[in-house]
């Protein structure tokens, strides 16, 4: 793998554990006021910054699952069952 192949690899993976992220502890305001600014079923404390670091955190993890795969011969395309046949 190369380093910007990994690059796009991490900032995909990064993408997808944000999503999943996100609605982790989310707790939503039942009394919003849209005259204070706030809206009903917007989130209280949303705590952004921890989010972020464990979506860094835990896509650094995906990402060096995924380089083991690609990295190893255990999912191979060049040998074993799912080898192109050779000329």
């Amino acid at each position: 793998m190369t380093w910007f192949t990994g690059t796009v690899v991490y900032l995909l993976a990064w993408w997808t554990v944000l999503f999943a992220i996100l609605p982790i502890g989310v707790r939503p305001d039942v009394e919003g006021d849209p005259a204070a600014g706030g809206w009903r079923g917007a989130p209280t404390a949303p705590h952004l910054l921890r989010k972020l670091i464990a979506t860094t955190v835990v896509s650094g993890i995906v990402w060096l699952g995924i380089w083991a795969v690609v990295e190893s011969e255990w999912l191979s395309f060049r040998s074993g069952p799912w080898s192109m046949p050779g000329p």
